[in-house]
C-alpha cells in the first residue's frame, strides 16, 4: 500500500510517516499543497490523507481536483479540533473520512486501512488468473485454493501484477509501487529481488512472470 501524506507541521507528519512505515505503508509527505498536487502528478496512491489547512491553500482543493478528473482515490481529511464547517464542506466535496486532532495514530492507521478495504471491495474482493487467486482486501493468496505465504512487499507486488495482467510494467512503475520517496537507499535492483521471490512462490499456479530485457516484466497465464 502507498500512501500520500499532505501535512505541513513537520513534527507531526515525521510521526504519521514513521507510524505507517513500520505498519508496512509506503507514507509519501508533502508540506504544501503544490507539493501534494505534484506527487499526484507523477505518482498514484491508494490512499490521501490531507490536513485542511495549508500554508498555500486548502486541502479540499487537491480533493476537488481529484473528484472533477472522476479519481476516487480514497481521501481522509484531517482537521482542527471543532473545526465543525470544514469537515462537513469536506464531505460534501468528496472526502471519504476525516479525523480530529488531536488523534490517536492507531486510530488514522484503522481509518485508513478501512478505507482502502472499502475501495477494494468495490473493485471486486477476488482476483483470479488460472489456478492463482488473490483477495487484497483479506490479504490472502491461494493456489489451487491452497495458501501461499507471502510478505507484504511480495502481496504489493502481486497485486500489482494481477491488476495488470498482459501488460508490460517496467521496473520503474513496480519499484513506485512497492517504496516510497522516502526509501532514498533502496535501488532499482530491489524490483529484481522481489520479482525472483514472487516467481518461486508462483511456481504450479498456472501464471509466470516474463522479463522481458531493458522493457520490464508480464504476468502471463501459462498456455
Amino acid at each position: 500500500m502507498r500512501l500520500l501524506l499532505v501535512e505541513d507541521t513537520g513534527d507531526v507528519a515525521d510521526a504519521i510517516s514513521a507510524s505507517f512505515e513500520r505498519a508496512g505503508i509506503a507514507c509519501d509527505i508533502a508540506p504544501t499543497l503544490a507539493d501534494g498536487q505534484a506527487c499526484l502528478d507523477v505518482q498514484r496512491y491508494d490512499v490521501v490523507v490531507l490536513d485542511i489547512h495549508l500554508p498555500d491553500g486548502l486541502g479540499t482543493d487537491i480533493l476537488l481536483r481529484l473528484r472533477r478528473n472522476k479519481d476516487t482515490t480514497p481521501v481522509l481529511m484531517l482537521t482542527a479540533q471543532f473545526a465543525v464547517d470544514d469537515r462537513i464542506t469536506a464531505l460534501n466535496q468528496g472526502a471519504d473520512d476525516y479525523l480530529v486532532k488531536p488523534f490517536d495514530l492507531r486510530e488514522l492507521e484503522a481509518r485508513v486501512r478501512a478505507l482502502v478495504r472499502r475501495d477494494q471491495n468495490q473493485k471486486g474482493a477476488e482476483i483470479a488468473i488460472a489456478r492463482l487467486a488473490f483477495d487484497p482486501a483479506a490479504k490472502v493468496v491461494r493456489i489451487d485454493g491452497s495458501l501461499v505465504t507471502m510478505t507484504r512487499r511480495e502481496m504489493a507486488l502481486l497485486n500489482i501484477f494481477m491488476r495488470n495482467p498482459g501488460a508490460v510494467l517496467s521496473k520503474e512503475r513496480l519499484f513506485d509501487g512497492l517504496f516510497s520517496f522516502e526509501d532514498s537507499e533502496v535501488s532499482l535492483n530491489a524490483v529484481e529481488l522481489y520479482v525472483g521471490r514472487l516467481r518461486k512462490k508462483l511456481v504450479n499456479s498456472g501464471t509466470s512472470i516474463e522479463t522481458l530485457r531493458g522493457l520490464g516484466y508480464r504476468l502471463n497465464a501459462d498456455a
